[in-house]
């Protein structure tokens, strides 16, 4: 029976969904402060939900404690560790410019050719996304992206999309390239191994059909011209400052990923493994640091000055891009940047990216003065406060790039959803769901697939569609063959639901669209969807199609 709590409660989970889509900003006037800017989005929405529903008792402090503690074998606080810890050993591989590094030699790779060079970004970005995770290859994807189009003259959008497009659909390949993964293999309990290998050809199916669906897309010159305007080579040390952190930092993470694999044959929480490999890289951070520092390989506290990170790239990029005179300026003038960085030891770059839980509040337009991309602390005033960024510079870049806001947000799904089914709504979605499909393997996989990808949209990012429907299919009490399907449907789903028509499908949308307004470029919603349209029908078909075959030979 459909109470009166819950019709409130299932109302209230989709006004949060359309506030994390669409934030309302207002202005409230207080005693004593003044005007005061207010947003309800993805930080509140959630959050203001769930006080609303525990005021009117239609959610408990049982629900509450459940969606933290976790129920039905998926805890939420071993997804938000795991995330954290991978997030923690990627972004500190990023600051040493591996990825900048990596970007520039597939560069040289494709030479002036642009359709070759569209298809080795668009492969390196999926290399990246299938080993560190979707959000990790934008943050680093999306900037480079940024330089690469601005000095060679190209219209972003096609390269921009391509490499959205790559970062989420490889992140289906292993259990911890998206947080998705994590809450389908404890609610299913899905081995690690065995989650990769139900995954492997959807997404080798999803791939090539999104690069040849963008590829017809993009066919116009104005988007990937045959010929690129590029007459010189991108040196990768050029953007490598830091080779033994990054050689240290690929190597560690990959001993991680294997160590994971390992033990996903054994019943041992997934955090317990990776957390002492995130401790460990951050030993090795300040051990580091503190031995460049103290040797003068870094720049001391009063050499400090701007930061030069983007200023590098730039230089690296406009000498390849010049015609001989130009080239000559360029190289002179990398020349002496490359030599005032020497004169102060080759300090690490320091990323200019702002991370999620800092831009999506409040992020600059292109007339909007640059920020200052040096920590806060760096900025007090007390000397003892500022030496430990300049000691610590990886960490200390590293740190504000965390997804914080994840906690939270993670959380605050897991509550919302608890709540859904504390009031009736899973059982009797999961009804419709048994007489839709009669608990047959084909419908089951069709329908799970095609309303995950929906539900990315409409249902606050692909964190709570995967999280609801885990839930549905859970309640649905299929036979194991049929459960099995559902859950490899899903895991396609809630990666390639990220391409999809709204920014807030995944958190990864929402990190590209605030990393791009930081830099001054603003994509609209209706260009985003118009131009993600093809490639996630596409992948739809292909993927839920391979499942479906998968499934006929398996069971």
């Amino acid at each position: 029976m459909i109470t009166r709590s819950a019709i409130v409660t299932l109302i209230l989970f989709f006004l949060s969904a359309i506030f994390v889509i669409r934030p309302l900003s207002f202005h409230v006037p207080l005693p004593l402060i003044g005007r005061r800017k207010v947003t309800i989005g993805l930080q509140t929405a959630p959050i203001i939900a769930i006080a609303i529903l525990w005021a009117s008792q239609c959610l408990g402090a049982t629900q509450i404690r459940n969606g933290i503690v976790g129920t039905d074998d998926i805890k939420p606080y071993n997804i938000v560790i795991l995330f954290f810890s991978l997030a923690y050993m990627s972004i500190t591989l990023d600051v040493t410019g591996f990825f900048q590094a990596a970007a520039f030699w597939v560069s040289n790779k494709g030479g002036s050719s642009g359709r070759k060079l569209y298809f080795y970004f668009y492969l390196l970005l999926t290399l990246i996304g299938m080993i560190v995770g979707n959000d990790p290859a934008i943050l680093f994807g999306t900037v480079f992206v940024v330089h690469f189009t601005a000095a060679t003259g190209l219209d972003p959008d096609a390269w921009l999309i391509s490499e959205f497009a790559a970062a989420n659909t490889a992140s289906m390949v292993l259990f911890v390239g998206n947080p998705t993964n994590v809450v389908i293999c404890e609610g299913f309990r899905i081995n690690n191994a065995a989650f990769t290998a139900y995954t492997i050809l959807p997404f080798i199916a999803c791939s090539i059909a999104c690069y040849l669906i963008l590829m017809l897309q993009y066919r116009n010159e104005k988007h990937v011209p045959r010929e690129l305007n590029v007459s010189g080579r991108l040196n990768p040390g050029d953007v490598l400052p830091d080779p033994v952190g990054a050689i240290f930092g690929s190597v560690w993470l990959a001993i991680c990923l294997i160590v994971v694999i390992i033990l996903s044959f054994f019943p041992v929480d997934v955090w317990k493994a990776v957390l002492p490999f995130a401790g460990g890289k951050f030993i090795f951070d300040i051990s580091w640091d503190h031995y460049r520092y103290s040797t003068s390989k870094i720049p001391k506290l009063d050499e400090n000055r701007r930061d030069v990170a983007d200023d590098r790239i730039a230089a690296v990029f406009h000498r390849a891009t010049s015609d001989d005179i130009q080239h000559n300026e360029a190289s002179q003038s990398a020349h002496t940047l490359q030599n005032d960085e020497d004169a102060s030891g080759n300090a690490p770059k320091s990323s200019t990216l702002p991370y999620l839980n800092n831009t999506l509040q409040r992020a600059p337009g292109p007339d909007t003065p640059p920020r200052a991309t040096t920590p806060r602390s760096i900025r007090e005033p007390w000397p003892k406060y500022k030496e430990f960024p300049a000691r610590f510079p990886t960490f200390f870049t590293a740190l504000p790039q965390l997804p914080f806001i994840l906690v939270l947000f993670a959380f605050s799904q897991f509550i919302l959803i608890e709540a859904l089914a504390h009031q009736g709504w899973v059982d009797i979605f999961a009804g419709w769901l048994v007489t839709a499909s009669n608990k047959q393997i084909m419908p089951v996989v069709w329908l799970v697939g095609v309303s995950g990808v929906i539900l990315c949209n409409i249902s606050g990012t692909s964190i709570g569609a995967t999280i609801l429907l885990t839930k549905i299919i859970r309640a649905s009490n299929f036979p194991d063959n049929t459960a099995r399907a559902a859950a490899v449907s899903l895991a396609v789903a809630s990666n390639i639901g990220a391409v999809s028509f709204t920014f807030s499908a995944s958190l990864g949308g929402l990190l590209w669209v605030a990393i791009l307004k930081d830099k001054g470029i603003k994509i609209k919603q209706w260009k985003f969807a118009m131009w993600n349209t093809l490639p996630l029908i596409a992948m739809t078909g292909v993927g839920l199609g391979v499942v479906s075959a998968m499934m006929a030979v398996l069971y």
